[in-house]
């Protein structure tokens, strides 16, 4: 497959990430989380959600958008696009570290968590741009197929029981050797489990680079069909379909599991997002649909800073509190309490509040594609 010689504006790239966006930021800030929407639920621990399908789709499409911004590098590695992968992936590493920091940077600083997040996307694309751009497209999908049959080996020999467990898991044990508890999220990650456990874990954080690499497959199958947009929703539609259904396979063995991010959901997770960048790629550039596209690319064009945004606000709202003892209160429970939950005070009032925080985030980001002010690393 080669690419083509001019290689066309996908205006379903942009789409993609601004849906993408905009459900992340939904499914991140309910008013509270006693309440909320079944599909807007994570998976209790083994399993999948629309939810769980948000941050891989978010990994995907970084991939694709890589295959069109490393064109100007002739997509082969140089010095000058090493340095700027190495750049962007401490950047974004860093605004990460330092985000978890807020708004207190100079203190506890022995239990600051280390992963997260933006991490795991520094990573993800730091690992990933060095392997499509120093391999070859066989030795690219031999590579990825061994990194997902590779990690399934690492579970099952280095776990300390069941090798899906979070307890007993690898992904734990190297997390702890490597950081210690006190700097891994502390928290509940299954139903009567609370344990420091990171669910960006650096171990699991190794397929999570074969996402971003479906992507840039993706990418370069959009290049390669730019002058025949049916044939390749035909071939998106095929492999994203293939790609599913052996998620699903392999889930038989080897559980599909987000916090794990396992190489069955590797796979589940990419095979949907292939078929989700087919149905945009049909709004977009084929059927040129364009009433209300304009607020998601509002989010496309800025989506780091927009992710960011809000979770820094979310953060801070949390972080300014009063009261005391059962009468303490944040100002991210203020306004749910005093404004949504008067409304509803169940889901509906919980959802209110996240689609109106979204909404808030997306008026800053509109502020800012108006005046053509695109925020990137």
């Amino acid at each position: 497959m080669s690419d083509s010689s001019t290689p066309a504006r996908y205006l379903s790239i942009d789409f993609f990430r601004g849906a993408t966006l905009t459900l992340m930021i939904i499914v991140n800030t309910a008013g509270t989380w006693e309440y909320i929407y079944p599909p807007l639920r994570h998976a209790v621990w083994h399993g999948c959600t629309p939810t769980d399908l948000v941050f891989p789709s978010f990994m995907f499409i970084i991939g694709v958008s890589m295959w069109f911004s490393f064109g100007k590098f002739g997509r082969k590695w140089s010095p000058e696009a090493g340095k700027k992968i190495f750049k962007r992936t401490a950047l974004l590493f860093i605004i990460g570290v330092l985000m978890y920091k807020l708004p207190f940077f100079w203190r506890d600083w022995d239990t600051c968590r280390i992963l997260g997040v933006p991490q795991r996307l520094a990573l993800g694309y730091g690992l990933a741009s060095v392997l499509v751009l120093t391999l070859s497209r066989r030795a690219l999908l031999a590579v990825s197929a061994g990194i997902l049959l590779l990690y399934w080996g690492l579970l099952n020999w280095f776990a300390t029981g069941n090798p899906y467990e979070a307890e007993t898991s690898a992904v734990l044990r190297l997390d702890q050797w490597l950081f210690g508890t006190a700097h891994l999220y502390n928290g509940e990650v299954a139903p009567g489990v609370s344990l420091p456990f990171d669910p960006e874990g650096l171990l699991s954080t190794l397929p999570s680079v074969v996402t971003v690499v479906l992507g840039w497959l993706s990418g370069e199958l959009m290049s390669y069909r730019s002058k025949n947009k049916s044939l390749l929703l035909r071939d998106l539609l095929a492999l994203g379909l293939m790609c599913g259904f052996a998620g699903l396979a392999w889930d038989l063995f080897f559980p599909i599991n987000k916090k794990l991010w396992t190489s069955s959901y590797v796979l589940y997770a990419g095979g949907i997002s292939m078929v989700f960048l087919a149905i945009s790629v049909w709004l977009m550039d084929i059927r040129q649909w364009r009433s209300g596209a304009g607020f998601f690319f509002t989010f496309g064009a800025n989506s780091l800073f927009a992710y960011l945004l809000s979770e820094v606000l979310v953060i801070l709202w949390s972080s300014i509190t009063w009261g005391s003892g059962d009468q303490k209160i944040s100002l991210y429970e203020w306004i749910y309490q005093t404004i949504f939950r008067p409304i509803d005070a169940g889901e509906f009032g919980s959802f209110l509040f996240a689609l109106s925080y979204m909404l808030l985030c997306w008026l800053v980001c509109r502020w800012l594609f108006v005046r053509k002010i695109f925020i990137k690393l």
